[in-house]
């Protein structure tokens, strides 16, 4: 297996500190923190939901520039302000994954302690070989 780590920036999302969208080394991808912020302004939506569609459009273009797509995500982690309001976020996980038998795994936390207007943010774990 390959061990150079190969750092991923994405056009349309970046970090307020100095870190990447994600990092791979050889099969396996992990992305820091990525919300719900508008690719072509940069702006935190204002809603859950357009912050939802935004965040996993953020999701498919993490893996696109790892060379994969939803197919190779292995797990979602998913912090929302409130958890019991998960529809929006159940709304664009069941459009990237609509079929019961073929979904990674999920996990969704309520987070107290988000700021500037996020509503959700996630980190994700990919195998792309």
């Amino acid at each position: 297996m390959e061990s150079r780590r190969q750092t991923l920036h994405v056009e349309g999302f970046s970090h307020a500190n100095p870190i990447p969208a994600a990092a791979k080394v050889g099969p396996l991808l992990m992305s820091g923190l990525i919300n719900g912020t508008d690719p072509a302004t940069g702006q935190l939506a204002g809603t859950l939901e357009a912050q939802c569609a935004h965040m996993f459009q953020h999701v498919r273009n993490v893996l696109a520039a790892a060379g994969g797509g939803p197919q190779h995500l292995v797990r979602l982690t998913v912090w929302l302000k409130d958890r019991s309001q998960r529809g929006p976020l159940n709304e664009e996980w069941l459009a990237m994954f609509p079929d019961p038998q073929d979904r990674p795994a999920r996990l969704s936390l309520q987070a107290t302690d988000l700021s500037g207007g996020i509503l959700v943010q996630c980190e994700l774990t990919a195998y792309i070989d």
